[in-house]
């Protein structure tokens, strides 16, 4: 008897592979980016309260306690200054693997919203504590743009590779960032 293929899965219209395809690592990428400035732009709020040479409240259960718990290794006690915790801290957030994030970044959200909520969620990853996104299954991810896909899930269901390689994709979306970031220099 000869095994029967397992019907392909699509989250946001990729494909979900294992190992992680090009397409779900750069849709991802991007996800991890709209995260990281989520999480800065709240702990910029919280470090506003304080100056740089203010020693660490090390006790507490606050917004800023809890955020940096979830993206620092470690925690810091007595004897640190804002600033030291502030460097380490922007320091492991940028450092941060994708699958990490996924999973902080979903108890963050769920912890009275600490966070807020992105477009889209990561994929190929198996467990969330709960969906950090506000769009639905219907909504494409921007990488399908990339690629030149056009239509809706429907149609993508019928389609078993996309049009273009991976390598063409990567080329248009560094071709697309160098752009804009030319503009940004302007």
């Amino acid at each position: 008897m000869s095994k029967s293929k397992k019907a392909p899965t699509y989250q946001y219209g990729i494909e979900i592979t294992k190992p992680h395809s090009k397409a779900m690592y750069e849709h991802n990428d991007q996800v991890a980016e709209e995260m990281k400035r989520n999480i800065a732009s709240v702990w910029a709020d919280e470090m506003i309260k304080f100056n740089k040479t203010d020693e660490w409240p090390s006790e507490g259960d606050s917004k800023m306690h809890t955020i940096q718990r979830a993206v620092c290794a470690t925690g810091f006690g007595e004897g640190f200054t804002i600033d030291e915790v502030h460097t380490d801290f922007m320091s492991n957030l940028s450092n941060m693997a994708n699958w990490q994030l996924h999973e902080e970044y979903s108890y963050l959200s769920f912890k009275n919203g600490i966070v807020p909520r992105t477009r889209f969620m990561m994929v190929g990853f198996e467990w969330e504590k709960h969906d950090y996104s506000f769009c639905t299954e219907a909504d494409l991810s921007p990488v399908l743009d990339m690629v030149g896909f056009e239509g809706t899930l429907e149609a993508l269901d019928n389609i078993t590779t996309l049009s273009q390689s991976n390598e063409d994709l990567i080329k248009r979306h560094n071709t697309k960032v160098s752009s804009e970031r030319m503009k940004d220099t302007k």
